[in-house]
């Protein structure tokens, strides 16, 4: 008889527990099969949910207020909860074609192939109700391009880094549209292996940039994929460039230096880069690969150049959390500026 009255009072204080549970609104529907208990934690810890089984798909608010741990998505708004802003860094690797121009070096144009390093960083502003996200950009590429003859090469490299501010519009929970413009600076050289004088010219300019960026968040069969289009171009900026015939020796070691900088804007300069990526998840990182593709031209001081890329790019991409002080009790928690 104890024994029975013991296991009858276990049932009830199980049965007593379950009910004292509250989860959040349930995204289950007729045929469907989603479980979503919160998990509740002390502190500044967000709460998480887990979705244990899925065998009908749900809208997207709903899938999204189950990744946040709310029972309601506005579109417009990120959740309004505080946490620790995450960093998202690309870093990619690739190889492509290459044409150049400079008539400073010689009036052929050049073909050949080259290679490119990007590394890109994406964060969310502080203080600014997630509506605003930085963005930093690093290309560094060298190439080797031959003239139609095949009797001369040129050998280029070329450091490029953007600074960009985006105002992000967000008309569906896994779209993304940023808006804005920011700084860019470039720095590079050109080398002509057949030229005895004169054999390299300079390349320096700084501008002021419009961009735009969009980012899709999708899946294929619960396969997780992020695509990602974005140009730059510059509308203002300053360039360095010498006169035509004008040597290196003049405007370093004479002082010879009038009308070296010059203002450029559509009327003398065009330029604009453009990326498509792709990430997808690979074991246990997040692969990207993509297209780097760049259009840059210039006629200044009776000197024309273009530079014309197309690189496949491939690489990886991470999601980290720079942390320190008092900010260190809430290293679990991050909002993304990408994902």
């Amino acid at each position: 008889m104890n024994i029975r009255c013991l296991i009858i009072c276990l049932c009830l204080l199980s049965a007593f527990a379950i009910k004292a549970q509250t989860p959040i609104d349930s995204l289950s529907s007729a045929g469907d099969t989603i479980k979503s208990p919160v998990e509740k934690t002390t502190g500044d810890t967000l709460k998480t949910v887990k979705i244990v089984n899925r065998k009908k798909s749900v809208s997207r608010s709903d899938l999204l207020s189950a990744k946040y741990g709310l029972t309601r998505f506005d579109n417009k708004n990120i959740p309004d909860y505080e946490g620790l802003l995450s960093i998202n860094e690309g870093t990619a690797i690739g190889a492509g074609l290459y044409r150049m121009k400079d008539t400073y070096l010689s009036p052929m144009s050049y073909e050949g192939y080259g290679f490119r390093f990007v590394n890109e960083r994406m964060k969310l502003l502080n203080n600014s109700n997630y509506k605003f996200s930085r963005q930093n950009i690093v290309n560094v590429d060298v190439s080797s391009t031959v003239n139609g003859a095949e009797n001369a090469n040129f050998l280029s490299a070329f450091v490029d880094y953007s600074l960009c501010y985006h105002y992000r519009i967000l008309p569906d929970p896994f779209f993304k549209i940023l808006v804005g413009g920011g700084i860019r600076g470039m720095l590079g050289m050109v080398y002509n292996t057949r030229n005895g004088n004169n054999p390299m010219t300079l390349h320096s300019d700084f501008d002021l940039n419009l961009s735009l960026a969009t980012i899709y968040e999708f899946r294929i069969k619960q396969y997780p994929l992020a695509v990602r289009y974005q140009f730059e171009t510059p509308f203002a900026g300053i360039l360095f460039s010498p006169v035509y015939n004008q040597s290196y020796y003049e405007i370093f070691s004479l002082g010879n230096t009038s009308d070296v900088l010059k203002f450029v804007s559509f009327h003398n300069k065009f330029a604009m880069r453009n990326y498509l990526t792709l990430d997808f998840p690979v074991a246990g990182v997040t692969a990207r690969v993509g297209y780097n593709g760049l259009f840059y031209t210039t006629n200044v001081n009776n000197i024309d150049r273009y530079i014309i890329s197309h690189n496949v790019m491939l690489g990886f991409v991470k999601e980290f959390v720079a942390f320190g002080g008092r900010e260190m009790r809430r290293r679990n928690l991050f909002i993304s500026a990408y994902y």
